[in-house]
């Protein structure tokens, strides 16, 4: 699963996105101004930290996330086939705004993060109003030759598509059944995809409380709390020093600033339950490993994230949830208390369970 970090010029998204990857890319790197840059970053997961020093494994292996670095978008870049595409191929996205000043760095008109999110997904809408009506065009037609249910399902979809697409709302937002996403997914409609608003906010000696009220101090609450989207904030410039520092003196200094961690660490969890992802756990002393698998998931379908022959020769999966274990203080003790249980294939795992698959292979 790929997230793509877009924003106007001059936001901070290329810094963020290699703070976010660790990415090393020069100046030889942008030669193509419009191609996307990828990376991944490890998901921050507290509970896998407190399974780890329960097993101290010889390795500890964190959830991933892929981040795809776009070129500054507008009206020019989605007409042209090599952004679009780059654009195309991510499964969500992070919409990275300006809420800083910096005279050193240019900037057009006043700060206004909410205008730049009107006009962005404004872009992306027009984008898919204009696929959309070659299509219906293309299907109207096809109905005069030959109507079939297929064609007037698909038909009928895309008018409603398009009806909300001139009343300048992105697809994301438009109530669909699962069979519906299905239909229209090949067309990978730009404003469908989740997003996340990231403020990129000025520094200041009392970050920790900006950085909270942020999203509201820009009036952000209403557009984070529409469907498939939300909001949060992070300082690129206090991020890029932090990413500099080893533990100790990260801690430190995040203390310094009222904070408890960085708002880099919501972010990355933020964009992996954006793109309606969850972690359950394998844990040993060889190794302690979060999975990623998608809401709702079975358990078979989770046996099949560590290798297709697990969920090839599926039997049982045990299971317990992370805190529990840890509150039992061993596999053994959880046994004896009956809070380790055998679950069958269609086991629906929830976020946090611990999980070893009994198989047949």
């Amino acid at each position: 699963m790929k997230t793509g970090i877009i924003g106007l010029p001059q936001v901070g998204k290329t810094s963020l996105f290699k703070i976010l990857t660790k990415a090393k890319l020069d100046e030889r790197a942008y030669s193509n101004p419009r191609e996307a840059h990828l990376g991944v970053a490890k998901v921050p997961d507290e509970r896998l930290d407190q399974l780890s020093a329960l097993y101290d494994p010889k390795r500890i292996m964190y959830a991933s996330v892929e981040y795809a670095d776009v070129a500054a978008i507008g009206q020019e870049a989605l007409r042209e086939s090599a952004f679009l595409s780059s654009l195309r191929n991510v499964d969500a996205l992070i919409h990275v705004l300006r809420a800083f000043d910096e005279d050193s760095i240019p900037h057009v008109g006043p700060i206004d993060p909410l205008r730049d999110i009107k006009n962005v997904d404004f872009d992306l809408i027009i984008s898919d109003l204009s696929q959309v009506e070659k299509r219906v065009e293309r299907l109207e037609k096809d109905l005069k030759s030959k109507r079939t249910p297929e064609i007037e399902k698909e038909h009928a979809l895309l008018l409603r598509a398009k009806e909300f697409l001139e009343s300048e709302k992105p697809l994301r937002e438009l109530e669909m059944t699962a069979d519906e996403k299905k239909l229209i997914r090949g067309f990978t409609f730009l404003s469908q995809k989740p997003i996340l608003y990231v403020l990129n906010i000025s520094e200041s000696t009392t970050l920790g409380v900006d950085l909270d009220a942020a999203v509201a101090k820009y009036k952000l609450e209403e557009v984070a709390s529409r469907p498939n989207a939300g909001a949060t904030a992070i300082c690129g410039k206090v991020e890029a020093e932090l990413a500099e520092m080893d533990d100790d003196e990260a801690a430190e200094f995040l203390g310094s600033y009222g904070l408890t961690e960085s708002g880099l660490r919501r972010l990355i969890r933020k964009s992996y339950e954006l793109l309606g992802l969850i972690s359950f756990f394998t844990v040993g002393e060889d190794e302690c490993r979060a999975w990623t698998v998608p809401v709702n998931s079975r358990a078979q379908e989770a046996a099949g994230a560590i290798h297709s022959d697990l969920e090839k020769h599926f039997i049982r999966a045990e299971t317990i949830h992370w805190d529990t274990l840890l509150a039992a203080g061993s596999e053994a003790v959880a046994r004896s208390q009956g809070t380790l249980r055998l679950e069958g294939k269609d086991y629906r795992v929830q976020d946090g369970d611990v999980m070893h698959i009994r198989h047949s292979g």
